[in-house]
């Protein structure tokens, strides 16, 4: 089921680059595997998946030690600070930075560990009450808080849009976040690039595409339902 499931996943993938005139280079695929069994993502990573994506700290630091070294982590889910300290070191990029005081505790624990981090700058696009992340309009002066801190660097954004039935409905959502990636690009601000877009799940990633994207999360598209 997974290697068929992967398949179709990556043609989906083609095919909207192809729609959208962009070099399927562009975009990479994030297997969501929380809450499935290191047997699944074994399968997965058989079949050429190197980029997983956990919610919980503890789920991906377990994993991490378990599966290849070759893997990218990336902590997807929220982020409290005093798991920080738990990541550092094993994540290839946290996608759910959302305020000052945690990218000063990455910052911190980055300065024990004398390594830099990777992150990008959540955005709660849609405004829904349930996310996390800062307003597109708040978004730019906290990517030039976060931008002074000389261990923590940011690659673009992320955001997780809402659950639609219809994925044109979140049309709208990425084009927004695509185009506050340029506006700050154009900033020139230090430490700071807009080269990544995280955006895009298994109902909307091929929308997501068009729009831009360069990382997508997608999960029941290739594990199957969440059993948690």
């Amino acid at each position: 089921m997974i290697r068929e499931n992967l398949l179709q996943t990556r043609q989906n993938i083609e095919n909207a680059c192809r729609k959208a005139g962009r070099n399927i280079g562009e975009v990479e695929l994030i297997a969501v595997s929380k809450t499935k069994p290191v047997s699944m993502l074994q399968e997965a990573y058989e079949n050429g998946v190197r980029d997983f994506g956990e919610n919980r700290v503890q789920e991906l630091v377990d994993k991490y030690e378990t599966l290849p070294k070759d893997i990218r982590w990336h902590m997807i889910g929220h982020l409290q600070r005093n798991k920080v300290k738990y990541l550092i070191g094993k994540v290839h990029l946290i996608h759910s930075v959302d305020s000052l005081r945690l990218a000063q505790e990455i910052q911190k624990e980055a300065e024990k560990r004398q390594v830099q981090v990777n992150i990008l700058v959540e955005v709660n696009v849609a405004g829904e009450e349930s996310k996390f992340g800062g307003s597109l309009e708040e978004t730019l002066q906290l990517v030039q808080e976060i931008a002074l801190l000389p261990s923590v660097h940011i690659q673009g954004l992320m955001t997780v849009a809402p659950y639609v039935q219809d994925s044109e409905e979140n049309r709208r959502i990425f084009a927004n976040l695509k185009q506050l990636a340029v506006d700050i690009e154009r900033k020139n601000i230090d430490n700071v690039n807009m080269n990544v877009l995280s955006m895009g799940m298994s109902g909307d990633y091929q929308v997501a595409v068009e729009e831009g994207a360069t990382y997508v999360r997608v999960g029941t598209g290739i594990f199957g339902d969440r059993t948690v």
